[in-house]
């Protein structure tokens, strides 16, 4: 297993996280999975012995079940893992256990340490936006927590791109201390995080990490243009994640993988890591198993590197459009586009025509 530091830190973690979105699978997350302690103890030791050493996973997971099957899975051994969760997602009918408060992150803390049973957490993430809260406060209530030893690092999840450059110009004052990694949606289909989040990540070292891959069960194979979901899948059981924006761009996405993993004897899930871990910009991906079968078969594609004919194959198809201010500095500053942010530039030149 590749390891990589985190962002601007010195914290060197896997290439491959594990998600623990399957683990319990109670509360609402019943179509993610339902792995049991014994399951998710089978499920870690794999992981170990992959090289896999660092798990994610977040209090709004099956409401803080996941975090405890996860923490007895680890039970004995928590020196050898690397933990993160996250807090802000509604999560009960407290008008404060919500957004990135210091009320909130202070409370969510604590429980989700007792739910794993540990004294702190490897890195702390708030899990989305929060418009009403001041940004200020937000920094000062994570840097604390640094400060305390509850958690050792932090990021944020889900933001803009200028909501990230908003937290981290606070967080660069005197005192505080900034986020090291955010955790994005970015799969072969879905790449809005081209945009600005992926080069403002690299340019502010702040980590990409990316969650989810697959699409959140799109592109695992048993979904194409003639292929509905089967049950007992997250698809297949009324999941209501993600958005699409065009069925026919996933499917012709779904093509281009199933065309890839053909002509190597892989897996689509295989292929779809493979291509997403080696992007510009891209730090860890989480990847997530509802067994040892598939846990087995997603871990061997962190040694699958694709020709460049085969990642421009699967790139090419879903390619975001050049929207502005992006086909005009395309046309008038391409040469003047920083080091992050070139990959994509050179994408809307070939889908403007202006290579040839």
């Amino acid at each position: 297993m590749e390891y990589i530091y985190l962002g601007n830190s010195g914290l060197r973690v896997p290439k491959y996280i594990l998600g623990t979105i399957p683990f319990s699978g109670t509360n609402g997350f019943e179509p993610t999975g339902n792995l049991d302690e014994n399951d998710a103890r089978r499920i870690v030791d794999i992981s170990l012995e992959a090289g896999m050493n660092m798990f994610d996973t977040a209090n709004l997971y099956s409401k803080g079940d996941a975090e405890r099957v996860l923490g007895s899975a680890i039970k004995g051994r928590r020196n050898e893992v690397l933990l993160t969760s996250k807090t802000g997602f509604h999560f009960d009918n407290d008008p404060n256990a919500l957004g990135a408060s210091r009320s909130n992150i202070e409370a969510s803390i604590d429980r989700t340490l007792e739910r794993l049973g540990t004294d702190h957490l490897d890195v702390y993430f708030v899990h989305l936006w929060d418009g009403r809260t001041p940004v200020e406060e937000t920094v000062e209530t994570m840097t604390n927590l640094v400060k305390s030893g509850k958690i050792r690092y932090w990021g944020v999840s889900n933001y803009s791109g200028w909501a990230l450059a908003r937290i981290f110009s606070v967080a660069e004052r005197p005192g505080y201390i900034p986020p090291v990694t955010q955790q994005i949606y970015y799969t072969p289909e879905a790449r809005e995080a081209e945009y600005e989040l992926l080069p403002a990540g690299r340019e502010l070292g702040v980590s990409s990490m990316i969650w989810s891959p697959l699409g959140e069960g799109l592109l695992t194979g048993k979904i194409g243009r003639n292929k509905k979901a089967p049950a007992n899948t997250r698809q297949g059981e009324g999941w209501p994640e993600p958005w699409i924006q065009d069925e026919e761009r996933l499917y012709q996405v779904i093509d281009a993988l199933e065309e890839v993993a053909e002509g190597r004897n892989a897996t689509v899930p295989q292929i779809a890591y493979a291509w997403v871990k080696d992007r510009p910009n891209v730090g860890p991906i989480v990847i997530a198993a509802r067994n040892e079968e598939q846990l087995r078969e997603n871990l061997a594609s962190a040694d699958m590197y694709l020709t460049q004919d085969e990642h421009d194959r699967i790139e090419s198809v879903a390619r975001p459009a050049p929207i502005y201010p992006l086909w005009h500095r395309t046309m008038a500053g391409f040469e003047m586009g920083s080091p992050s942010e070139m990959p994509y530039l050179e994408g809307y030149k070939k889908s403007m025509g202006m290579d040839e």
